[in-house]
């Protein structure tokens, strides 16, 4: 396919997944607070999310189908160009028309991304070697996310302590600094991604554009006749509105505390690298998880334990108490992604795979613009604190949705789970 080694194909992927992720980091914690500072409220903000949510759910399956008519170079090049114009806008925006265009952008990047690396790791891997075991450089894969995103949130709060640099505010610096690196990104996966693509020209686009109808069908289809998969999927719409908590109001309840957006946004690039760190942690506890309590009732007690953190970081009067939750809460979230990924592997197997997990991580981008929405108009009209507080009930509701996963493997005995399921990726 390439012509690459097993050991090549593993380096460029792992570099690739590395600069991926690293321009993610740099703009995780300035997000909210550079909308705040060029004018928008929370309710706006939540609007202009909607437009990220809805593209991707519109596009995620479908793209995966052009990804495989096409060819994944194309495919992830053209993912990776709308990324930095969306980048280069994010620079300049100032009213709500320009984030609205800055998150539709960030939609359709989201869905040409999700999955056309990973593919051509695999294939590649399979082209240099077919007896090649591919799993263990998907679970380094998600060391890698940490440690990128990780990287970059350290290096943001750097950046951000600086203070402005020429016509960038103290905020913007770090989404100046994330435009430039995913130049460099591109320039690398157009230098380092071999591929002998499939297929050519409007044809292949033609049949991809009439398969994605089928593909959609038969995913919603494997809902309809497996009540585990559709309440495992069910959860992910839970998970979804919940996590606006600590991905958007954090920062807003961090500054709250504080008193200072600027501090805040300082604190918030240590404390986010601190969170992946804790998050690759809480993935490490894994296989502890499947031997007790299990992976359905661990996944279970998890969202319960999830919402508890996030109500700690709702109801704690300093920063450090309102840190230390968030921290918490990464934890929780980097060991609950394996456990509900391998329990949406073991329902499926043959060629739906792909398009039912793709179908789960749809579910949580209509949530998380309905939670953006509604949680962000509650702090609004009542305060941070509230709203955290209902994000936390909505995710520890989730928690019985595992049950009848539960039941079903008590019935018969789990297999054991392999490397892709236990590595924390999603």
């Amino acid at each position: 396919m390439s012509g690459l080694t097993v050991k090549q194909v593993r380096r460029r992927f792992l570099l690739l997944h590395g600069l991926r992720w690293l321009p993610s980091g740099l703009i995780i914690p300035v997000l909210i607070l550079l909308m705040q500072e060029r004018g928008l409220t929370l309710p706006q903000m939540g609007l202009v999310f909607t437009a990220q949510g809805i593209l991707v759910l519109a596009l995620e399956l479908p793209t995966g189908g052009l990804a495989d008519a096409l060819g994944r170079k194309p495919v992830l090049a053209t993912a990776w160009i709308i990324n930095l114009i969306s980048l280069g806008l994010f620079v300049v925006a100032d009213s709500v028309a320009l984030f609205l265009a800055v998150w539709a952008l960030q939609g359709i990047h989201r869905a040409l991304d999700s999955g056309p690396l990973e593919s051509w790791y695999v294939d590649a891997t399979l082209a240099a070697d077919p007896e090649a075991k591919y799993e263990s450089g998907l679970g380094f894969a998600g060391t890698v996310i940490g440690v990128a995103i990780s990287a970059g949130a350290l290096l943001s709060g750097g950046l951000i302590a600086l203070g402005p640099v020429g016509p960038f505010s103290a905020l913007t610096v770090p989404v100046v600094a994330a435009t430039a690196m995913q130049v460099v990104a591109l320039v690398v996966l157009l230098a380092l991604m071999v591929e002998v693509r499939p297929a050519r020209g409007a044809a292949a686009l033609r049949a991809s554009v009439r398969n994605a109808p089928r593909m959609v069908g038969q995913a919603f289809g494997l809902l309809r006749r497996s009540r585990v998969l559709l309440a495992l999927v069910a959860v992910e719409l839970f998970w979804g509105f919940g996590m606006v908590t600590f991905e958007s109001l954090l920062p807003v309840r961090l500054a709250e505390v504080v008193g200072d957006a600027d501090r805040a946004a300082a604190l918030l690039g240590p404390a986010n690298s601190a969170a992946w760190l804790v998050s690759a942690a809480g993935a490490a506890l894994t296989p502890l998880l499947l031997r007790w309590p299990g992976a359905a009732p661990g996944a279970a007690l998890l969202r319960i334990l999830q919402g508890l953190t996030v109500v700690g970081m709702g109801l704690f009067a300093g920063p450090v108490g309102v840190l230390v939750a968030f921290l918490a809460c990464y934890a929780v979230h980097g060991a609950s992604n394996p456990l509900h990924t391998g329990l949406l592997h073991r329902q499926v197997d043959g060629p739906y795979r792909t398009s039912v997990i793709s179908l789960n991580s749809m579910m949580g981008q209509p949530a998380g613009a309905l939670g953006g929405v509604v949680l962000t108009a509650l702090a609004a009209a009542t305060s941070i604190s509230t709203a955290m507080l209902v994000g936390a009930a909505v995710l520890a509701v989730a928690a019985p949705l595992y049950l009848p996963a539960w039941r079903e493997a008590r019935r018969r005995p789990e297999p054991a789970p392999s490397a892709a399921e236990l590595s924390p990726v999603g």
